[in-house]
């Protein structure tokens, strides 16, 4: 029965596989996942916000393909930090640093327990498509429960279409690192992980997904 079930849900899911680091779609659009840096331009001058802004702008009207950025929120898990500070603990033969090291789990514990704190990762998704469409975004179109017919691509096909989508990886990159973000592509585990949190938004842990 759960065996059927993800198939049923594998359905509804416009993600036909991860190749390469690429999103494929089963309509055969591509995409390209970055993870990016903050910019927190309340910490900046008048003149330095300005600065960021034009430089911001400059970078989006130099594109020609649609882009989107997407945060994702989700609660902070401190399960593995929890864990290492566990572990330290009981190397720890000094008894006062044990006895500190032991309330100071506790209260972290019972803080994050307490208060709703949320992680926040910011992302650009970056599109190839021989016929672009732009009127809904990755993420939404994601989560929209529908079926696409979807012909297969050849290697060569991927292949050319990937090397067409990095380029305007490298272009996003190289634009985003001009306002001070910094941006990388999500591997394939990475790229598992991050869509397993999306439809699982109630689960901890790492999880890596086999497409059956």
């Amino acid at each position: 029965m759960a065996k059927l079930n993800a198939q049923a849900t594998q359905q509804l899911v416009d993600i036909d596989s991860i190749r390469e680091n690429v999103v494929i779609l089963k309509g055969g659009a591509l995409r390209s996942i970055l993870l990016c840096s903050s910019v927190n331009l309340a910490l900046k001058s008048q003149d330095e916000q300005d600065a960021l802004i034009y430089q911001y702008q400059n970078f989006l009207n130099g594109l020609d393909f649609s882009i989107e950025f997407v945060v994702h929120s989700r609660k902070l898990d401190i399960s593995e930090y929890i864990t290492n500070v566990k572990e330290n603990l009981e190397s720890q033969k000094n008894e006062l640093l044990r006895i500190q090291t032991e309330e100071y789990i506790e209260f972290i514990e019972n803080f994050v327990s307490m208060q709703n704190i949320m992680a926040k990762s910011f992302y650009a998704i970056i599109p190839f498509s021989l016929t672009e469409d732009s009127k809904q975004g990755f993420f939404s179109k994601m989560l929209s429960p529908k079926t696409t017919s979807f012909k297969k691509m050849s290697d060569d096909e991927f292949i050319k279409y990937k090397n067409q989508l990095w380029q305007r990886v490298e272009n996003v990159i190289s634009g985003l690192r001009t306002v001070g973000v910094i941006s990388e592509p999500l591997n394939d585990s990475e790229l598992k992980e991050l869509f397993f949190n999306i439809y699982n938004p109630g689960e901890t842990g790492k999880e890596i997904l086999n497409k059956s």
